[in-house]
């Protein structure tokens, strides 16, 4: 069974910064699109970042674009997502994930196309 890892969640002050990281100690994910999705409470999961295999292709939540930043280092096996500007409408689990042949803006924003999951760090944003 395939299992992700996030780290990186905790208590942060609104305009504050993290670091979400997510790697598979057992999986190589460097042939995978990888997602990073959350959830906050009483709402459904959404998208907010992938990024393709190689690193070469990002795609963003238009409400995030400009203060989630997504990269990946294959050698460390690892995908980060960098998140500036917090606010408390930040305040969710994130859940990465992993999926082939994800081409489009379209098809990684549909959580229902990636295969592999990792169980969730919690962020939450309040002073």
């Amino acid at each position: 069974q395939v299992q992700l890892v996030e780290s990186g969640g905790g208590l942060v002050q609104p305009g504050g910064s993290l670091r979400l990281s997510c790697t598979a100690p057992d999986f190589t994910l460097d042939h995978y699109n990888i997602g990073w999705f959350r959830q906050a409470p009483g709402k459904e999961r959404e998208f907010a970042a992938s990024i393709s295999a190689s690193g070469g292709t990002t795609y963003y939540a238009d409400s995030l674009k400009d203060r989630f930043i997504v990269s990946r280092d294959n050698i460390k096996n690892t995908v980060y997502l960098h998140m500036n500007n917090l606010n408390p409408e930040d305040t969710a689990i994130y859940y990465c994930a992993a999926g082939r042949d994800l081409n489009t803006r379209g098809l990684n924003r549909r959580s229902a196309n990636f295969d592999y999951w990792g169980q969730g760090t919690q962020v939450t944003v309040s002073s």
